[in-house]
């Protein structure tokens, strides 16, 4: 997708939470404004971290770092760091009630540096001394416009990728990123530990999903067949489901290539899924073998959304149980909407 339609797609998604018009907004993200503290730690400075906009040194420890991306709030919290700023996510979830960041988040929210667009004025007078945006589809216009105020990190690249690459790296390569520019590697490395062991427990649990196939597919006035390189897609995939060789957009016709052992559909309802003919036709939907997650604004596509390592384990809590009966061969099981 092109970043135009990559936003789209996030603005649906429980990733990026209310959409507002172009423009800054320099209200506080979960109340009013508040003057949060960052706890980097002294590490190994100065760091270099790559990403699809070059390079960017981080001298020393950062002690004012804002966020600017989707999803790298939850990041930095996790490493013990509380953003002095942080872009309000866009789409219909309301991230300041996130349950899996409740303990971490300040009582007045973090200060909001915008929405739709990026608010410079506010960024600047915060005075940062880190700016992340490891996950924020960032131009070059608005990188130039960041380092100009402070060190700024734009989209990590994907291992075997090059710079040119549209695709989103995964959340270990963000959080190795993060961490090293937060002087937290050794953190980093044992959250993507804890989390990872998370996933193959889930999967050890279940060893029905090995060798069948999932589709995940978004709805967004049209539908999108995700796969590994959207965070949303991969999540499945870590249960030791096989993914659909179907991406990308599909026609209402062409739901047919989502008729596989798993359907996981995004922002439909059973209902609304079936108002479609060919849709409603489809075997992996009469046997009762999908799984619908028919609203962006609730916590489990939120987590989704976020692929955090806060959110991560909440949202793999919820799908392991709606996936066990949707891939377990009975079609007397319905598996529970997200």
């Amino acid at each position: 997708m092109n970043r135009r339609s990559v936003l789209a797609a996030l603005a649906a998604s429980g990733a990026l939470t209310t959409l507002a018009a172009c423009g800054g907004d320099d209200t506080a993200t979960g109340g009013s404004a508040t003057s949060p503290t960052t706890s980097a730690a002294p590490g190994s400075f100065p760091v270099t971290i790559e990403h699809k906009l070059g390079s960017t040194t981080v001298a020393a420890a950062p002690t004012k770092v804002v966020t600017v991306g989707y999803n790298e709030q939850d990041f930095v919290l996790a490493l013990g760091v509380t953003p002095v700023g942080t872009r309000t996510p866009l789409g219909d979830y309301d991230s300041t009630k996130r349950p899996w960041a409740a303990d971490l988040l300040p009582a007045g929210g973090i200060p909001s540096v915008g929405q739709a667009e990026l608010n410079f004025e506010q960024i600047a007078a915060l005075q940062p001394d880190l700016i992340i945006g490891a996950y924020s589809y960032m131009t070059q216009e608005d990188y130039d416009k960041l380092t100009a105020i402070a060190p700024t990190i734009a989209d990590v690249i994907p291992a075997g990728q090059d710079a040119s690459t549209t695709a989103a790296a995964t959340w270990q390569e963000e959080l190795a990123a993060i961490g090293k520019a937060l002087g937290k590697e050794t953190e980093a490395s044992s959250l993507t530990d804890d989390v990872e062991a998370q996933f193959t427990d889930a999967a050890d649990a279940n060893p029905g999903f090995a060798g069948k196939t999932v589709s995940v597919v978004l709805y967004n006035q049209g539908y999108y067949a995700l796969d590994a390189t959207d965070p949303r897609g991969d999540f499945f995939l870590q249960f030791g489901f096989d993914a659909n060789s179907a991406t990308g957009s599909l026609s209402e016709e062409q739901v047919v290539q989502l008729d596989t052992d798993v359907l996981v559909v995004l922002g439909l309802s059973r209902a609304d899924f079936a108002q479609n003919a060919a849709a409603a036709r489809l075997a992996v939907v009469t046997e009762n073998r999908t799984v619908y997650v028919p609203t962006f604004a609730d916590d489990f596509a939120g987590a989704l959304g976020f692929s955090s390592p806060l959110s991560l384990p909440f949202a793999i809590e919820r799908a392991v149980p709606a996936l066990a009966a949707a891939a377990d061969g009975d079609p007397a099981t319905v598996p529970a909407d997200l």
